[in-house]
């Protein structure tokens, strides 16, 4: 089984100059945990959610909040995120993309085409739920 039939597609992508308060805002209106970073519409990161969490203070939403920390939202992307993913293309076997999550030890894999271009996501979870489902028997 391919890549393409597992990953998630489109993606929403976020621009290295964008704010960590747009990163959030996106993360709490979806339910995934990672967004491709693009420039000229060309993959140069991923932030995670967890990788959001790191970058904000732990004082925003408390009473201990000051507008220092409030602040924290303003930081870009480019200054969070973690730099030359590893990817995969689309036609690749997801026995490839299990060998780069369990090698590079990651929890994401963008899938891009030839000329570095995101066109997916593919999760260690797409990878499990491809598995767990029943294979359906071809008919000749």
């Amino acid at each position: 089984m391919s890549v393409k039939k597992i990953m998630s597609s489109p993606v929403i992508t976020i621009d290295m100059d964008d704010r960590l308060s747009t990163v959030n805002e996106i993360f709490l209106k979806n339910k995934f945990h990672h967004l491709l970073v693009v420039k000229n519409n060309m993959l140069f990161g991923v932030i995670s959610d967890r990788d959001l969490l790191k970058a904000l203070s732990p004082n925003i939403g408390t009473t201990a909040e000051k507008s220092h920390d409030k602040a924290t939202y303003n930081k870009r992307v480019h200054q969070v995120m973690n730099r030359d993913p590893i990817c995969i293309e689309q036609h690749h076997s997801i026995h490839a993309a299990i060998a780069l999550f369990l090698e590079k030890d990651i929890t994401c894999i963008p899938v891009v085409d030839k000329k570095k271009r995101p066109v997916g996501i593919v999760s260690w979870r797409d990878i499990l739920k491809a598995i767990q489902r029943p294979q359906v028997p071809k008919i000749d």
